[in-house]
């Protein structure tokens, strides 16, 4: 397995700091975009894709609240 170098040289952050950062982006992005698919599934009155759609975006908010938690931690002792 071929591993790739250190990136951080040119974003100026680790690449483990830079993917959690990444992580929680795209976690916030998605508990915004579900929303939107809530709401489309509660106009049509699908009960069942508006369980589905907010299961998952409590699993959004969750994912991105963990990350954050964890960027504080590490990014603190920076």
């Amino acid at each position: 397995m071929h591993e790739s170098q250190e990136t951080g040289h040119v974003t100026g952050t680790k690449d483990k700091d830079y993917n959690l950062v990444w992580y929680v982006e795209a976690c916030l992005s998605n508990a915004l975009r579900l929303e939107q698919y809530i709401k489309d599934a509660e106009r049509d009155g699908d009960n069942e894709a508006v369980e589905l759609f907010t299961k998952a975006q409590a699993d959004s908010r969750k994912g991105a609240e963990m990350g954050k938690q964890m960027l504080l931690t590490r990014l603190g002792k920076a």
